[in-house]
């Protein structure tokens, strides 16, 4: 039991010897944690006369909010064979979601969005009731809800998706989705083409269910991006990817990052594949330096991710692994990445130039932004979870914490001590 006078019997944690990230930049400066949120510790010295019950010495790492991958398909151990696909119609999905969270937690990854691409509607209807939005902990990350990528998407880009699958809105909109998806109750996000006839209905209606409308796979021209901004669409998925090339006198969806008829106050996020092939490096820094605080990291890491050459499963397709490219089989169509959210950080960086805060904003920040969850995750600021990484210079994660307590470790050991 605490002995201090502090106003909770819970224990106070302190991180010591770091560079925690807050308000943008890098500061060195203790962390405090208790029950689980950040402490503002001068009210804690102050107002409490509290202290610290156990202290955690970093041994000089960066201190940075949990990642928050918003686009994950599948994931496993880099031993292979183990793939987990959300897009399968077990009766138990919840065991393979519960696998994943568990393994990306060594990426740094504290909270996710499990991905279902497009697939027929008794997936969706067996899949979406079993996996609810969970906290974090020693189980794993996080979830947030699912991201439904499709099928509500072009025929035209529909990239790895199985077009057989694919749909419009037939019946004016709202009905279309209750009869695809069944339940929206455990949706974060959904993905649709905006320029399909009765989209727009459909945006307006996931929107007022607080459910996150992105842009994707998709012809849309600018016009047509723009009106489903403007009736709430705020994301774009994987920018440059399945949607139309950037032409200079329709920029097509990719004219979002500029566009001057986004409503004021708000922002239109984009996705991105840092891995060094869904996106050009030179692409990258366009889009980064056209709209920096809209960039979102993501992985799209497919059932693949970590196998050896050769075929597997995505959802309904069977997909080809050749180094670290991933095709739909017979085919050069990338297929999801077989990334990990600490690499796509440290590519990011790398690629654009980009100051070590703004490519971990760009992992935590900017996907809790976008959710509507930055009021408790993607900072450091007092109140907020204590879901933290800690890193080396390199970018490389060393420890991950949920909730202020560590739930993986790798390289040099932290020295914890009670006070």
């Amino acid at each position: 039991m605490p002995s201090n006078k502090s106003v909770s019997d819970a224990p106070i944690t302190q991180f010591v010897n770091c560079r925690i990230l807050r308000d943008h930049k890098l500061q060195r400066e203790d962390l405090w944690v208790r029950e689980g949120r950040i402490l503002d510790p001068e009210k804690l010295f102050f107002d409490e006369q509290g202290y610290a019950d156990k202290r955690v010495d970093c041994e000089g790492s960066i201190v940075a909010p949990g990642f928050i991958d918003v686009q994950i398909n599948a994931c496993l151990p880099p031993s292979g064979g183990y793939g987990i696909d959300f897009s399968q119609a077990s009766d138990d999905v919840s065991s393979g979601i519960s696998f994943v969270a568990k393994k990306i937690l060594e990426h740094g990854v504290t909270s996710f969005c499990p991905t279902l691409v497009t697939s027929p509607p008794a997936v969706y209807h067996k899949v979406l009731p079993q996996v609810k939005a969970q906290n974090g902990g020693q189980h794993g990350a996080g979830v947030l809800g699912f991201h439904l990528e499709g099928p509500f998407i072009s025929e035209e880009k529909k990239g790895a998706h199985p077009e057989q699958y694919l749909r419009t809105f037939r019946s004016g909109g709202i009905e279309d989705l209750a009869e695809a998806y069944g339940s929206l109750d455990n949706a974060a996000i959904v993905t649709l083409a905006p320029e399909l006839e009765s989209s727009q209905a459909a945006v307006k209606e996931l929107c007022q269910r607080g459910i996150t409308v992105s842009l994707g796979h998709s012809v849309a021209n600018l016009s047509q991006a723009e009106e489903a901004v403007q009736n709430g669409a705020s994301f774009i998925t994987h920018l440059f990817n399945a949607m139309l090339p950037f032409h200079h006198r329709d920029p097509g969806i990719v004219g979002l990052l500029t566009s001057d008829k986004v409503p004021a106050g708000r922002t239109v996020y984009y996705g991105m594949i840092a891995d060094g092939i869904h996106t050009n490096p030179a692409a990258l820094r366009i889009a980064h330096r056209a709209h920096p605080s809209g960039l979102v990291l993501v992985t799209d890491a497919i059932t693949a991710m970590g196998l050896p050459p050769g075929r597997h499963t995505l959802g309904q397709q069977v997909i080809e692994i050749h180094g670290l490219h991933a095709y739909v089989a017979g085919t050069k169509t990338l297929s999801g990445s077989i990334a990990t959210m600490d690499m796509c950080v440290r590519h990011f960086k790398q690629a654009s130039g980009c100051s070590v805060e703004e490519a971990l904003a760009a992992a935590s920040l900017h996907p809790a932004q976008l959710l509507g969850i930055s009021h408790k995750k993607g900072n450091l600021d007092y109140g907020s979870d204590a879901d933290l990484v800690l890193l080396d210079d390199a970018l490389n994660v060393r420890s991950t914490y949920i909730s202020g307590e560590e739930v993986w470790r790798k390289g040099s050991r932290e020295k914890k001590s009670a006070v």
